[in-house]
């Protein structure tokens, strides 16, 4: 008879077999925080618009180029558990904001670092989580006060640019002034007298060749692709739209047709074909001169839509019809009927045309009539391309925030020297353990001038001890760091150089970076179950020698 073997005594015997188990303030904790910082000090050498590039290799062998915090952990696909509630913040603030997601990163990761000395001095882990929450409850307070600049008229290009070009900066410094033109351009022209500014209104469309200056922003929308039928050009064109494919509808119950001479023959043959002729006469009686439909074109309808001198447009993508229906005004018709005067759309000119070696149509509004614009990137590669997408991207939601709350700080690393300067006053006030705390947080908020020296190559101490002179000796709370390797000076008037942060961005980042950290914190175990699926794959054998 076997003998029975009981499990180790503690919390393992109630799991399966294979179960991880992990508790206390070394085991746990520390080693939280030891990935945490791990991960932050990753994405930390992308921050600033001297940040580094990352190659990352996505699970299905896609590469990515890029210093996008966003992209880098999105494709990472990181398993940490705690790692991962970091991800789950930085996640928050790119859908609140849109930008800022390596800033709610690198804090975070710079919180948890700060506390691994005040833990191992003795402080439990909720006297910590009490100091930092009353050291971000403090930075929300004075964060106004701090306001450098407010834009209240939006449809002002000069001072939208402003604002603009410094999320554009930090992702492609170089070439922030040409883009943020772009971009300023295209969000202008389609923002809403009533209703919120929405990001899905500016299309990005990539075309390989040339280079990135000669982008450009187009009223209307963009499709790389061919007309279907001989006429590629109409001014002035009512527009009809169909979902479904452009031929004969097929009847919705099986039926049989006994045919038995040949002139029976050709007249059920004809009889098909005068229906769609009559159909494509109807359609172009109601005054149509683009035909755009979801499906594919018969051979039969293309002959009698070029006969009918009408041009024909395929989109096989149902979001594309559906923006296209919002751009001109049109409505999507389900049947190949003729169209009403409500259901027709418009634009100024549609024609195809070429860039490089790739054909497009364009459907182009003159004005403001535009609902959505298009941003055509060009560049020498997909990678390039990409990454231009990617800053027009946090472009385009910085002036989405910017409709919302027009405030904005001095970047440059400006705000969070002057917080880190009140917040470390302000620990000489707090009674008790927490104070400790207050003023690691104080600490922490200094990781980001120092990131910004480190990627710019200047020595950091010299950095900050100018920082810390210039905002003690009251020079403003608007001094960073001055970035551009061709100045002699260290630090710089972050206001004067127009560059500035959303007020939202930090407001938002600061919140979630410290809640993420705070929670990261109260963990004390980590119980991993057993994982399912079967047993590991044997290794192969080795060959034999003769083999």
């Amino acid at each position: 008879m076997a003998m029975h073997v009981p499990k180790a005594p503690g919390f393992a015997q109630m799991l399966k077999d294979g179960a991880r188990h992990f508790s206390g303030l070394e085991e746990a904790v520390l080693r939280n925080i030891s990935a945490c910082k791990e991960f932050a000090d990753t994405v930390r050498t992308a921050y600033g618009p001297n940040g580094m590039n990352k190659i990352v290799i996505n699970h299905i062998d896609k590469l990515f180029v890029t210093n996008d915090a966003a992209t880098i952990i999105k494709e990472l696909e990181v398993e940490h558990p705690a790692a991962k509630i970091m991800i789950l913040s930085s996640q928050m603030q790119e859908e609140e904001i849109g930008d800022g997601t390596n800033f709610v990163v690198i804090l975070a990761g710079a919180l948890l670092e700060q506390a691994i000395p005040l833990l191992k001095m003795g402080m439990t882990p909720i006297d910590i989580i009490e100091g930092y929450q009353l050291a971000l409850a403090k930075a929300l307070d004075v964060l106004p006060s701090l306001v450098c600049h407010e834009i209240k008229d939006i449809k002002n290009e000069e001072d939208v640019s402003k604002a603009i070009r410094a999320s554009v900066m930090s992702k492609q410094y170089g070439h922030e002034d040409f883009l943020t033109k772009i971009i300023t351009k295209a969000c202008i022209s389609i923002l809403p007298e009533e209703t919120t500014f929405n990001v899905d209104n500016i299309r990005v469309c990539k075309i390989l060749g040339s280079g990135l200056l000669n982008s450009e922003s187009v009223f209307g929308m963009v499709f790389k692709r061919q007309v279907e039928g001989s006429v590629t050009k109409k001014q002035k064109a009512k527009i009809a739209i169909y979902s479904c494919p452009i031929d004969n509808a097929t009847t919705e119950t099986k039926g049989t047709v006994l045919i038995k001479t040949a002139d029976e023959l050709m007249k059920f043959s004809d009889g098909e074909e005068n229906r769609l002729e009559a159909q494509i006469q109807a359609i172009k009686d109601a005054g149509v001169d683009v035909i755009v439909g979801g499906g594919k074109f018969s051979d039969m309808a293309l002959h009698f839509i070029n006969k009918a001198g009408l041009m024909a447009v395929r989109l096989n993508s149902k979001f594309d019809v559906r923006r296209l229906c919002q751009s001109t005004g049109a409505v999507a018709l389900p049947l190949l009927t003729a169209p009403s005067k409500e259901e027709l759309g418009y634009a100024d000119s549609v024609y195809m045309d070429e860039l490089g070696d790739t054909s497009i149509i364009v459907f182009k509004m003159e004005g403001r009539d535009s609902r959505i614009s298009t941003i055509v990137i060009r560049g020498a590669t997909e990678n390039y391309m990409d990454d231009i997408e990617r800053s027009v991207d946090d472009g385009v939601n910085t002036f989405k925030g910017l409709s919302r709350d027009g405030r904005f700080l001095p970047g440059a690393g400006a705000v969070e020297i002057e917080l880190a300067r009140i917040i470390r006053d302000y620990a000489n006030e707090v009674p008790g353990l927490e104070r400790y705390a207050v003023a690691r947080f104080a600490q922490a908020l200094e990781t980001f001038p120092t990131t910004l020296a480190e990627n710019t190559g200047l020595k950091t101490r010299n950095v900050l001890r100018k920082l810390h002179e210039a905002h003690k000796e009251g020079k403003g709370p608007n001094v960073g760091v001055q970035i551009d390797l061709d100045s002699d000076e260290m630090t710089i008037d972050a206001k004067e150089a127009g560059i500035w942060d959303l007020f939202k961005l930090k407001e938002w980042g600061l919140k979630f970076a410290c809640t993420a950290a705070t929670t990261i914190l109260r963990v004390d175990q980590i119980i991993m179950a057993k994982r399912a699926g079967g047993p590991a794959p044997k290794a192969p054998k080795a060959g034999d020698e003769d083999d």
